[in-house]
C-alpha cells in the first residue's frame, strides 16, 4: 500500500511541475489572457528577422509584441500591427526601429520615444520607421570596398 502512495505523490509532483511550467511559458511568451493591449500600425522597408510574436521593447523593457505582418502589394513594404500593453503611452513623434540583439542574437522592435506632448491613439500608424539592416550586406560592402570613396 505504501508503494502505491509513493507513486501517487510522485505523479502529483510531476503534474504540478508540468502545470507550473505551462503557466510560466504562457506568461513569458505573452499568451496569458489577462494582458490588455492596444494596436498601433507601422510600415517597414525591410522586416528581416521579425515575425508574429517578436518582442517590442522600450528602453530595453518588453512592452508588447508584433501581432501581424503582411506585405503591402502596392508599396512593397511590410505592414505590421504592434500590440502594446495598456497604459504604455507613446508620444506621436516617436520612431520604431528593427534592432538586433547582437551578431548571433535575433531581431526585435525598438520604440524610440519622441518629445511630443500628444500620444498615439489605438489604431494609429507610426510613420517614422527604420527597417532591419542586413549584416551580410554590410560585410560584403566592407570586403568589396564599395563604401570607401575610391
Amino acid at each position: 500500500m505504501s508503494h502505491n502512495t509513493t507513486e501517487i505523490l510522485v505523479g502529483g509532483a510531476v503534474l504540478a511541475a508540468a502545470i507550473a511550467f505551462a503557466v510560466y511559458a504562457g506568461q513569458a511568451t505573452g499568451l496569458s489572457g489577462g494582458s490588455d493591449t492596444y494596436p498601433l500600425r507601422a510600415s517597414f522597408r525591410s522586416l528581416e528577422g521579425v515575425g508574429v510574436g517578436t518582442d517590442i521593447r522600450l528602453a530595453g523593457v518588453k512592452v508588447g509584441n508584433v501581432t501581424a505582418v503582411t506585405l503591402n502589394p502596392e508599396t512593397y513594404r511590410a505592414d505590421t500591427v504592434l500590440a502594446l500593453r495598456e497604459g504604455i503611452q507613446i508620444p506621436d513623434d516617436s520612431a520604431v526601429v528593427v534592432a538586433s540583439e547582437g551578431l548571433l542574437g535575433g531581431n526585435y522592435v525598438e520604440l524610440s520615444p519622441g518629445g511630443s506632448p500628444f500620444y498615439f491613439e489605438p489604431g494609429d500608424e507610426i510613420a517614422d520607421t527604420q527597417g532591419a539592416v542586413s549584416l551580410i550586406s554590410l560585410l560584403l560592402k566592407f570586403v568589396s570596398g564599395s563604401g570607401n570613396g575610391n
